[in-house]
């Protein structure tokens, strides 16, 4: 009997748990996201100090956009392999290394962008900066709208399945045709990401069991990324 109650313990959501418990997982949940944010700048790091993100940027330019669909099917199927290890929500070890993964790929989409912007811009530390401080001033204004909205916000799902859909379609078509998405395809992205930040936010307190913060934080990580992926690139329109 007390090994069933242990494990209905760790299966509940933690939103049914007292307040010093939903506390401890925020700060845990957020903890690893800081963790993924530094693993990515550490991975970045390697990147750029080996020259694989100075090789990438030159194997893209010169291949052009089928190219960038092989190095964007190689980062969803790494991120493909983060959820699918994320996705045991009482193996906190799993979680962690999905975590990993994830910011392992992220380095790699963001790795030639970045360098392009510290190499061709005028200001390339500047540029990075102001969308990283964009980038964390709407993260921490979603989340406090997140966490003190009564409203479910389970509603912005389809509507997030939607945008998601479109925006593959808008992508994968850009490359082969060669099209330019331009900066409003950007300012859309960033709505997007954001609306992904604030259902993720309810959706890991309202749904996620005590053990699965750093699942909650992989989720979290991957809308943030997003919203500094497109932040980075309309600063870089719009300062160039």
């Amino acid at each position: 009997m007390d090994h069933m109650s242990d494990y209905s313990l760790y299966t509940r959501p933690v939103a049914s748990l007292d307040a010093e418990a939903r506390g401890d997982f925020v700060m845990r949940v957020y903890t690893y996201l800081l963790g993924a944010i530094a693993a990515f700048v550490a991975f970045e790091a390697a990147l750029f100090v080996t020259g694989a993100a100075e090789g990438i940027f030159n194997f893209l330019v010169e291949t052009g956009g089928m190219s960038w669909l092989l190095i964007l099917g190689l980062v969803m199927i790494m991120q493909w392999i983060a959820a699918r290890s994320a996705a045991d929500l009482l193996n906190p070890q799993k979680q962690v290394l999905g975590l990993a993964v994830s910011a392992a790929a992220q380095s790699v989409i963001f790795a030639p962008l970045l360098y392009g912007i510290f190499n061709y811009s005028d200001d390339g530390v500047g540029t990075v900066g102001i969308a990283a401080a964009v980038t964390a001033i709407g993260f921490a204004v979603l989340t406090v709208v997140a966490f003190t909205t009564r409203k479910d916000l389970s509603v912005l799902r389809p509507l997030l399945m939607w945008g998601f859909g479109v925006a593959m379609v808008l992508i994968v078509a850009a490359l082969i045709f060669g099209w330019n998405l331009g900066v409003w395809f950007s300012v859309a992205m960033i709505g997007l990401a954001g609306a992904a930040i604030l259902y993720d936010t309810q959706k890991v307190m309202a749904t996620y069991p005590n053990e699965a913060h750093a699942a909650g934080a992989l989720r979290l990580f991957s809308s943030v990324m997003l919203m500094f992926f497109y932040v980075l690139r309309l600063v870089s329109a719009l300062r160039n």
